[in-house]
């Protein structure tokens, strides 16, 4: 069972952590590479020398016998869509935090920022199949819930299917939006469709490690758990050799990943539950503003 009164003080710890690192210059980094999903009709004017002569709107110009021109304004409001992986995996953290807690705190930081900018708000959260989906909406009231949601799956032991998740986003979400995949991509067989969204969406996403799911501290025999599978292992961690193969399946994983995110024009924040996040997020609307 969830402890109701820890997870509220989780999710205000959260909200004043966030909040203290949303600033106006990243609001406005966010605003600027977050482009609205067009433009719309703002209002009719009288025509100023310079004018593009293709924006004269004829009919009020018959009608009142001055030029006038149609102005338009971007069409700002984007819809945001969290899609965040509660599996078993996310339970691990060898620190002062889980990954499923970064999972909540990076998209704590993200909504905040996406609702200063009067964007919609949305969640999948999953595991190998949808746990939750929640409709997007404004408000900031709408940013703690989700944090309380991530938090509160944090005790499942299911495993990760991608593909699912992917999948029922493509079909609840017709119209282009924002989507920022929160995962440790513990998982097989999602490329193709990761590719088929990405091409539907504005897809970012955010792959969530541990220090030690790529390097093994030397302590001698330790047993180990899959926090989804549930399998025991005993692993014999004062051999060199053992812990020099295991940091090498991590980072050949690792550069996988990564490449596989670059091939695909798929933007990605790398994040660790050992290290800050806020200048990788920086770092990504930056490289972002570039293009």
């Amino acid at each position: 069972m969830i402890d109701t009164t820890e997870l509220m003080k989780q999710v205000g710890r959260i909200k004043i952590l966030t909040a203290h690192l949303i600033d106006d210059r990243l609001a406005g980094d966010y605003h600027s590479v977050f482009k609205g999903q067009g433009v719309e009709f703002d209002e009719v004017r009288p025509y100023i020398p310079g004018d593009d002569v293709r924006s004269i709107d004829w009919n009020v110009t018959a009608r009142t016998g001055e030029p006038h021109v149609k102005r338009f304004s971007e069409e700002r409001e984007l819809t945001v869509i969290f899609l965040v992986d509660v599996s078993g995996s996310q339970i691990f953290g060898s620190g002062t935090r889980s990954k499923s807690e970064l999972a909540a705190e990076i998209t704590s930081l993200l909504a905040m920022t996406a609702i200063r900018n009067q964007d919609k708000i949305g969640l999948i959260l999953f595991t190998d199949r949808i746990l939750k989906s929640i409709p997007p909406r404004k408000g900031r009231t709408s940013v703690m819930r989700l944090v309380r949601e991530v938090l509160a799956a944090d005790e499942t032991r299911e495993g990760t299917d991608i593909t699912v998740a992917l999948r029922f986003l493509n079909n609840v979400q017709k119209r282009k939006a924002v989507v920022f995949l929160v995962s440790d991509f513990q998982d097989n067989n999602y490329e193709k469709e990761l590719r088929v969204t990405a091409r539907r969406h504005d897809v970012i996403a955010c792959p969530i490690s541990d220090p030690c799911e790529h390097e093994l501290p030397d302590v001698g025999l330790v047993e180990m758990q899959d926090p989804e599978s549930g399998e025991l292992l005993l692993v014999d961690t004062s051999s060199s050799s053992v812990r020099r193969e295991f940091m090498k399946k991590g980072t050949v994983e690792q550069e996988r990943l990564t490449q596989f995110f670059k091939r695909t024009g798929i933007d990605s924040i790398h994040l660790s539950t050992a290290k800050p996040y806020i200048d990788d997020v920086r770092a990504l609307f930056r490289r972002r503003a570039k293009k």
